[in-house]
């Protein structure tokens, strides 16, 4: 009893320090300054307008092809009109491939063709295609503990259930079939390999995607069915007669020549590090790239002109187009080997479509707390919630990330971004321009928060008239 009782006088003696100790922070007063530039720019139209005209004036752009080069000069042309300053391309040679006839066709028990599409970096069959019995997993645990023999001169099948989430966590998971799969088929002696696409939609488009061989494995034809053709295929398997499919999936291979579209609003002291932010100006050769990732590019874009338009930064802002994203981060590789070695203040990409901003993370250390807090604070008023203080992402600027950079992560809303993923249903009718300006609302007071303050540009003094 008396032991209860010191405890309890104890803890009575003591409320504050305690109470101090798990007490909120502050809260944090956000400069008028980055609130009028954040609720100015919710009636921005420089995104949509970059959204619209890349989609329209060049349209697919895959790496590595004349699309992908018509894309940077107009891209370049774009930085220009706009006022951007150091407009550059900074080109490097990548390998691709052209996609020529696709087709996948049920012989037997029930003849039916399916919708397909190859996948990147799938060897060809040929126009004459493959003909051999199906043999179907439910996942790739799955295909690799059955016996090759099971496996051996065979199409294989890996269906999955991806479900759709906001913050498209899934896609690590469920990407397997198409990331993994096309190798461990192949090791086992598989002649093909079918899919159900990395998607959550039920359209008829299938999702196409990079995938690659490892491990010594022989290159196979792998192709991604639409998922209402996948789920047909798993009735028709589950009917338990043999079926036997005749796959065409053509590619030709290519050398060609990708590249980054640079440009800058340069800051007032250039010997500090700059901010940097960016998208992919590539995309598949399905749809026009809109979602993946001409919105982004816009964002990223969009939010550096509204800086620039209110005056100079402290900092210099460079935006960047990276190439060949798609077919292996080439673009995001290249800027790495140039500029990954020097400092920058921060790194952020945009590259999961056009729907709302829900959240930011950062990845800014310990000493710059308070400015991941200012960011998060600024940005509370649009709906976003900060989330976590160690933490940032990005595809192209990932690697730089691990290396130590320090970045800011958008999260966008994903819920509906696997339905239009790399699919030929990316197209512009599906950027609502309303989460469209909230993007770039919250791009803009991010850099406006990072940018070390934005001065009034002094206009040139004219001359006595004489």
């Amino acid at each position: 009893m008396k032991k209860l009782v010191v405890a309890f006088l104890f803890a009575a003696a003591a409320p504050l320090p305690l109470l101090a100790q798990n007490a909120p922070p502050p809260p944090i007063a956000v400069d008028p300054k980055v609130v009028a530039l954040r609720d100015a720019a919710l009636n921005d139209d420089y995104a949509w307008d970059i959204t619209e005209g890349l989609t329209t004036e060049v349209g697919q752009r895959k790496a590595g092809t004349e699309a992908e080069a018509r894309a940077r000069v107009w891209a370049a042309a774009k930085l220009r009109q706009l006022g951007f300053a150091n407009v550059r391309v900074e080109e490097f040679p990548v390998q691709n491939q052209v996609r020529g006839l696709e087709s996948a066709e049920i012989l037997a028990p029930f003849p039916q063709k399916l919708v397909v599409n190859a996948l990147g970096n799938s060897a060809s069959t040929g126009p004459t295609g493959i003909t051999a019995d199906v043999v179907g997993f439910d996942s790739v645990d799955a295909l690799r503990l059955a016996p090759d023999s099971a496996v051996r001169g065979k199409i294989v099948f890996i269906d999955h259930h991806m479900p759709a989430n906001q913050d498209g966590s899934g896609y690590g998971q469920f990407g397997a079939p198409r990331r993994q799969g096309p190798t461990v088929a192949s090791l086992k002696g598989a002649v093909g390999l079918v899919i159900r696409s990395i998607g959550t939609d039920h359209n008829r488009t299938p999702h196409t995607g990079v995938m690659s061989f490892a491990n010594g494995a022989k290159a196979i034809p792998a192709g991604a069915l639409s998922v209402p053709d996948a789920e047909q295929l798993v009735r028709i398997l589950k009917r338990g007669k043999p079926v036997s499919m005749r796959l065409v999936l053509e590619s030709t291979p290519f050398e060609g020549t990708s590249g980054n579209v640079i440009a800058e609003v340069p800051g007032r002291d250039p010997s500090l590090p700059p901010i940097l932010v960016g998208g992919h100006l590539d995309s598949w050769d399905m749809g026009t790239g809109a979602i993946d990732d001409a919105s982004g590019v816009a964002i990223a874009t969009a939010a550096a002109k509204r800086i620039m338009d209110a005056g100079q930064p402290l900092r210099t802002i460079r935006i960047v187009w990276f190439g060949s994203e798609e077919i292996g981060l080439f673009g995001g590789e290249d800027y790495r080997k140039r500029y990954g070695k020097l400092p920058h203040y921060a790194m952020l990409e945009s590259d999961f479509g056009a729907d709302k901003i829900y959240k930011v993370d950062s990845k800014l250390g310990d000493a710059r707390k308070d400015e991941a807090r200012m960011i998060g604070a600024a940005l509370a008023p649009l709906g976003v919630v900060t989330g976590k203080f160690d933490a940032a992402d990005g595809s192209d600027i990932g690697p730089m990330i691990e290396d130590g950079q320090p970045a800011i992560g958008l999260s966008q809303d994903g819920t509906r971004y696997f339905d239009l993923h790399h699919t030929s249903n990316d197209t512009l009718d599906k950027i609502d321009p309303a989460q469209l300006r909230q993007n770039v609302a919250a791009w803009t007071a991010t850099l406006a928060v990072l940018s070390g303050g934005i001065e009034p540009v002094p206009k040139p003094s004219r001359g006595k008239r004489r």
